[in-house]
């Protein structure tokens, strides 16, 4: 069956909190992602089976201190396990920051744990760079890997064919639209 990505809908909101706690240790309480839902809509996408949410990304846009751009922080993505390895991270994951530079950011941020190897990976073939290392970041005392890139994606990114993922998101708000 072929896989849509669209917009996360607040009937959606069960499906991402399992998700999130079936996959991550890192559990955010219902209030936070809608409250994420209703500040960046279009930054905060789903991966749908057949009308079965299996993956979702969350993301926000930040503002830097005195004048600094905006940049995108990809706060959570998460993938149900027996849905891994079909490219539907790194369609979240262009899908979310095409979304996050039309909302105004110039770059893009997130944090994975040190040990976490295959989102490493990813997040490399996507032209993020390790920019530092946090010591004890987790609450279980594992360390992050901060890790940055600049937007817009390059072209080779962005027309990386996607086998059997289909794009039923709405066009972004443009910047003046968009959420500060």
């Amino acid at each position: 069956m072929s896989l849509i990505l669209r917009r996360f809908t607040h009937q959606d909101l069960a499906k991402v909190v399992y998700i999130n706690r079936r996959c991550l240790p890192e559990n955010y309480s219902e209030s936070f992602f809608m409250q994420l839902y209703r500040s960046f809509p279009e930054a905060f996408l789903v991966a749908d089976d057949g009308g079965d949410v299996v993956a979702y990304i969350m993301c926000r846009v930040e503002r830097g201190f005195f004048g600094s751009p905006k940049r995108g922080h990809v706060i959570s993505i998460a993938v149900l396990p027996q849905h891994r390895r079909r490219g539907i991270a790194y369609a979240l994951m262009v899908e979310a920051m095409k979304a996050l530079h039309a909302l105004g950011a110039e770059e893009c941020y997130l944090e994975v744990r040190v040990s976490n190897k295959p989102a490493i990976s990813l997040y490399e073939k996507l032209g993020f760079k390790i920019d530092r290392r946090v010591h004890g970041y987790y609450l279980d005392g594992e360390d992050a890997y901060i890790m940055r890139r600049k937007l817009p994606l390059e072209d080779e990114i962005l027309n990386r064919p996607m086998r059997g993922i289909s794009r039923g998101i709405n066009p972004p708000r443009s910047v003046e639209g968009g959420n500060e």
